[in-house]
């Protein structure tokens, strides 16, 4: 069986060229550190923070997706300027990106001590795109099929606009949108990048002194594949601890006439907690449950995340800066 699911991603990697598209790495953990998704949200905590993520998809499955990132922000000029790096590497089946990024954010005070801000963020960086003809074993290969590695790469950029304050918070994003333009078609097996769109909104609701609601969720769209939609909820105990999970689930918000007609929309369940061992460290992890067609072949995803802040003197940081 595991031999079959393999032959699908390579079906999929050959596929997918047809259409054009491309899937962003998907995270569960998201919430905790927008910058993933968002430019604008560097410097959003306004301390020097370095943060990482381990993602091992579909557990079980040969040829599943693997991801890893690292980021690192911070501000400037008074916290009016936002400034991010980060490095993301993606893996699935045969097909692999790295992905090199800096972030710079203009944060614009809303009040007067800067708790609310609308900042506009615009991140510009590299991909590199590639493929091992190696791993793709179909019963009926495509002509010029690669037989070893293919691999190019394109410059990129990414923008966003986010808001915040001690209650709330929205932003909207988009990125891939310089490399969806560079012509790549030489390496005919190579999946062309296309632009991916999040719109993201969540809020922290006090329930008494020791505990808070956080409910968000993210909607993600890439004009190619199917939409995708996650809805979050997390407690707060006592600043120590978030508790919660997601669920995923596609959406349709226009007509997408060239997929296929009997998609599953069910995609998964996650299940995450946040740990903060002190008040500059946090370590989190998620558990994805499938609940689409994968259930019965996967084991599951596991997501690792690691945090630290490096608080200035006399510091505190406010609990809103959590999200």
């Amino acid at each position: 069986m595991k031999k079959l699911i393999l032959l699908l991603i390579a079906s999929f990697l050959l596929t997918v060229k047809q259409a054009s598209a491309q899937q962003d790495a998907q995270f569960s953990q998201y919430m905790f550190n927008g910058i993933y998704i968002n430019p604008a949200y560097a410097g959003y905590k306004e301390v020097l923070n370095l943060h990482s993520f381990y993602r091992t998809q579909w557990t079980g499955i040969n040829g599943a997706p693997k991801s890893i990132s690292l980021a690192v922000d911070a501000i400037a000029n008074n916290g009016n300027v936002g400034l991010a790096l980060q490095v993301a590497s993606d893996k699935l089946g045969a097909q692999s990106n790295l992905n090199v990024y800096a972030n710079y954010a203009y944060r614009i005070r809303m009040n007067n001590d800067g708790s609310s801000r609308l900042a506009f963020g615009l991140g510009v960086g590299m991909a590199q795109l590639g493929i091992d003809g190696a791993m793709l074993n179909p019963n009926d290969p495509e002509p010029f099929q690669p037989v070893g590695v293919q691999s190019t790469i394109v410059p990129d950029a990414r923008a966003g606009v986010y808001f915040a304050n001690d209650r709330v918070y929205a932003g909207f994003s988009a990125d891939n949108l310089i490399a969806t333009f560079i012509n790549i078609d030489r390496f005919a097996f190579i999946p062309q990048p296309r632009p991916h769109y999040y719109l993201t909104a969540g809020a922290l609701v006090p329930l008494s002194e020791d505990f808070q609601l956080k409910p968000s969720f993210l909607l993600k769209d890439d004009r190619g594949g199917p939409t995708s939609l996650d809805v979050n909820v997390f407690l707060m105990i006592r600043d120590l601890v978030w508790i919660g999970g997601s669920y995923r689930t596609g959406v349709k918000l226009y007509n997408k006439n060239y997929l296929q007609r009997d998609l599953s929309s069910r995609n998964s369940a996650v299940a995450a907690i946040q740990i903060f061992p002190s008040s500059s460290v946090r370590i989190g992890y998620g558990y994805d449950f499938s609940v689409g067609p994968l259930q019965g072949y996967s084991g599951g995803t596991h997501e690792i995340s690691i945090a630290y802040a490096f608080s200035r003197p006399n510091f505190r940081m406010a609990t809103p800066r959590v999200f």
